[in-house]
């Protein structure tokens, strides 16, 4: 049975941080999506974390995570070095990050603590703890569920955020808006006549005085951004064009609610946290794990459905990288 909840009735509260922050490697391929969880729940914990991304060569490569991975062999000459001294904490995501972190576990003597974000592929007891998203349905002793993903969106980095970018969108009318536009992938599909639906939607909120603050990405493709720009011209809208910062972060701080597309776990997860109204945007297509997810983000009361309507209303706040965060520092204690 696993021993942790699903997720927290409310949100957690800061993880209490040891007078010596732990030393801590976040190991990944590279993927944008694997390495934000685990520098974001790294930074939760205290540690200034060392960001270090592998490649396998063959076969390893194309037999990981079961075919252990040696340390001296097995790793590209362009992977970052992985050599002592051994971290306090290492934090893993992505089949291919499974064998490395195994090999640490064993070199360090078991020393350093290992932390595998999404479900590795091996018996999860060779980690000292698994963190898994609620709708992989998976359990154990040493499992801990989250129902998002984890991330680094923290009230210090929205707050930070909003103040760079408030002094351009002060010529929008409140409420605000942040509409994040993610685009296809394996699982969905964002098409230009389901944009056009959207940009309608997002017209007629516009009409109403609602100021939008809207963030493509870059799978939303050009002819999508060129919907979206064509219908919202001449009303109180800003569709980020792809120059200069990032606005995603700012976007965040300065909406009174959030709208997003479904296609990203992760993007949805970054909204929830703001404890702000958040809508989730239907696309065509879909896939079992993605239904059960925002299946369980409704039935929490985290999301909602957009349906053309923004309203008021109290989210239950979504915090799993301080409650995972806070487990990760009670485990590493409890070792001492």
């Amino acid at each position: 049975m696993n021993t942790q909840p699903p997720i927290a009735a409310s949100a957690a509260a800061p993880p209490t941080r040891p007078a010596t922050p732990p030393s801590c490697w976040v190991l990944t391929d590279g993927k944008a999506g694997m390495e934000n969880q685990c520098l974001g729940l790294a930074e939760a914990v205290g540690a200034t974390p060392l960001a270090k991304r592998i490649h396998l060569k063959s076969p390893w490569r194309q037999l990981s995570p079961y075919l252990p991975l040696s340390l001296d062999h097995g790793l590209t000459p362009d992977s970052d070095a992985l050599s002592p001294p051994w971290p306090d904490l290492l934090i893993t995501s992505g089949r291919h990050a499974v064998g490395a972190a195994l090999a640490i576990r064993r070199r360090s003597g078991g020393r350093t603590f290992c932390v595998h974000i999404q479900n590795p592929g091996v018996p999860f007891s060779r980690f000292d703890l698994v963190v898994m998203p609620a709708h992989d349905r998976k359990a154990g002793p040493n499992v801990m569920e989250s129902l998002g993903a984890l991330h680094r969106v923290t009230p210090q980095r929205l707050a930070a955020e909003a103040a760079r970018f408030a002094p351009g969108l002060e010529h929008l009318p409140r409420p605000r808006v942040a509409v994040l536009v993610g685009g296809s992938n394996g699982v969905y599909q964002l098409t230009p006549a389901l944009t056009g639906q959207l940009a309608d939607r997002l017209a007629a909120l516009a009409r109403q005085g609602i100021g939008l603050m809207v963030t493509p990405s870059r799978r939303t493709g050009a002819e999508n951004e060129a919907v979206l720009r064509q219908r919202l011209a001449g009303l109180p809208a800003m569709v980020w064009d792809g120059a200069g910062a990032n606005p995603y972060f700012g976007y965040l701080g300065l909406a009174d609610a959030v709208l997003c597309t479904g296609d990203s776990v992760s993007m949805v997860s970054e909204a929830a946290s703001t404890g702000k109204p958040v809508y989730v945007i239907g696309l065509e297509g879909g896939s079992e794990k993605f239904d059960r997810f925002h299946q369980l983000m409704v039935a929490r009361g985290v999301t909602r459905p957009f349906t053309g309507v923004v309203e008021s209303w109290t989210p239950t706040p979504l915090d799993d990288t301080s409650r995972v965060a806070a487990e990760v520092l009670r485990r590493m204690a409890a070792r001492r």
